[in-house]
């Protein structure tokens, strides 16, 4: 009888066993067959551990468990509500966000009629390289875009689910700067981003070449560049890509060897100032025609004074600014640098936006803004701000699988998200989780936009920093406006009434509520 109860148990765990390396739907049992399934019973009893021995729903960083919960829930089209009321406390927590709803929403639409899409697009308010004249200028079609993570610090499938899932959601995919691999090529639209190594774009001595480049673009499509000054997790240093997680196939594409780690330059040397900076703008812009624009932390503003005064005159400018906050994520980076180093992006992308606003030009640049926005009243606070388009990175990270281990410097992330290793990463199943990409991008639209419409606004670019009071823990409030120091002038949107030229390839069609109240142009052909 023992023999025959321990035979049975051997047969369920040899067929669980079996069952696991072989479904796709859930990396972690694909990579750790039997034991994973302990992952998912703790996670469905978490609430109720957390409660009594360990932590709160709003405690883990850098995402809670209730907006890890939020994303996962929206990537898979689960239920994403929460029951019984807030769990935060409004009235001791400082700086406490509260968005202020209108007696009179904005009508929403609905199934059947003639502006309803099930995608929830929302277009981007102004025509990325419009202002300056690019020959491919274009509008985004969505305002949320996954932000740059390069293959080599994510895998291979990772970065073929984030594309393919651009593609499905109709969202821009940032390369990062280890430049464009064949895991890009599944649909996406790409921004292309030239870090300081220029990987991609470079010759043997590991100088910028625009033959390399325009080479590249004759093969991929690629609808922006981006240059990267800095990053929110490591300003100041080059990137890392750790010697373990560099494979042949890495080391051809960036053009780097074996061996060792991958680290960047902490600067350009295709420039060394402002003015040089933008000579090298204008020279990629002309020789590609594409939109090219720039992506910083933020620290010493002397820099973004002297930018901003250089393009008044209007000769010469960046199409847009991606300012990434301090609390930006990296796949590896020194510990003070990312946590002591360069402004939070509220702070960062406030007092940049009121630099170039100061001299009146802040219409002429698409402004991005990236660092911990993935969630909709964050998102909404930035387009408040005077952000145009949102990256998200971790986020995306974890609609795909990422479970915020926090291993990914090392190689080993038991997701498949973010290493090199063969049988940690043959979880990750690009197809299945392109379709959750797609479902955490369109969910992120649809909340945005009921958000937008409880505030009796149509578009996001159309919400003011009216609209939100910043609770203190003394049961005081601000307006965010008073806050940030905008004026009072910042109300007013102009970019929403902006002309779409007819030889601009017009990727608006889909803009939700903004077609109405836009003077745009009739409709050209849509440029995919």
């Amino acid at each position: 009888m023992v023999w025959t109860i321990s035979g049975a148990v051997l047969l369920f765990l040899l067929l669980v066993v079996v069952y696991d390396v072989t479904q796709r739907k859930h990396a972690i049992l694909r990579n750790f067959p039997i034991i994973g399934h302990f992952r998912y019973m703790l996670e469905s009893v978490g609430p109720e551990l957390r409660q009594y021995i360990v932590t709160n729903n709003a405690e883990e960083r850098p995402f809670s468990r209730d907006q890890r919960r939020w994303v996962y829930a929206s990537a898979k089209k689960q239920n994403n509500y929460f029951g019984f009321g807030t769990g935060n406390d409004l009235e001791t927590s400082p700086n406490y966000l509260v968005i202020k709803p209108s007696v009179f929403p904005y009508p929403e639409p609905q199934p059947g009629d003639e502006d309803y899409d099930e995608l929830h697009p929302i277009g981007c308010a102004k025509v990325l390289g419009g202002a300056r004249g690019r020959a491919k200028a274009f509008r985004p079609r969505s305002v949320f875009y996954v932000s740059a993570m390069s293959y080599g610090s994510l895998s291979g499938p990772a970065v073929e689910a984030l594309n393919r899932g651009c593609a499905i959601s109709g969202a821009l995919h940032n390369t990062g700067e280890g430049g464009i691999s064949p895991y890009h090529q599944h649909g996406g639209g790409l921004i292309w981003q030239l870090g300081t190594g220029y990987f991609g774009a470079r010759d043997r001595d590991g100088n910028f070449s625009m033959e390399e480049l325009l080479a590249r673009l004759e093969k991929h499509p690629v609808k922006a560049i981006e240059i990267k000054l800095s990053q929110g997790a490591k300003p100041g240093r080059g990137g890392v890509l750790p010697s373990e997680k560099i494979t042949a196939e890495i080391a051809q594409i960036r053009g780097i060897p074996m061996g060792q780690d991958c680290i960047s330059p902490a600067s350009h040397s295709a420039f060394s100032d402002v003015d040089g900076l933008l000579d090298f703008v204008e020279s990629i812009a002309q020789a590609t025609g594409l939109p090219v624009g720039i992506k910083s932390a933020v620290g010493d503003l002397g820099f973004w004074e002297e930018l901003a005064d250089k393009m008044v005159p209007g000769d010469r400018g960046v199409d847009f600014i991606a300012i990434d906050g301090g609390e930006g994520g990296t796949g590896a980076a020194p510990l003070v640098f990312a946590d002591n180093v360069a402004l939070p992006f509220k702070l960062a992308f406030s007092r940049v936006y009121k630099i170039f606003a100061s001299r009146g030009i802040q219409d002429n640049i698409v402004f991005m803004g990236t660092g911990r926005l993935g969630f909709p009243e964050a998102s909404l606070l930035a387009f408040a701000m005077g952000v145009d388009m949102v990256g998200v990175a971790r986020e995306a990270m974890l609609s795909i699988g990422c479970i915020q281990a926090q291993a990914c410097h090392t190689g080993r992330c038991p997701a498949g998200v973010a290493t090199q290793n063969r049988w940690l990463m043959r979880g990750l199943d690009p197809t299945n989780k392109a379709a959750r990409l797609a479902n955490y991008m369109v969910t992120l639209r649809k909340e945005v936009m009921w958000l937008t419409r409880a505030v009796g606004v149509a578009h996001p670019s159309a919400v003011t920093l009216d609209h939100f009071e910043i609770l203190d823990e003394c049961f005081g409030a601000r307006t965010a406006r008073e806050i940030f120091g905008y004026p009072a002038a910042h109300i007013e949107r102009p970019a929403l009434e902006q002309e779409v030229p007819v030889s601009v390839a017009d990727e608006s069609a889909a803009l939700v509520g903004l077609a109405a109240e836009s003077s745009a142009a009739e409709p050209v052909e849509v440029d995919v």
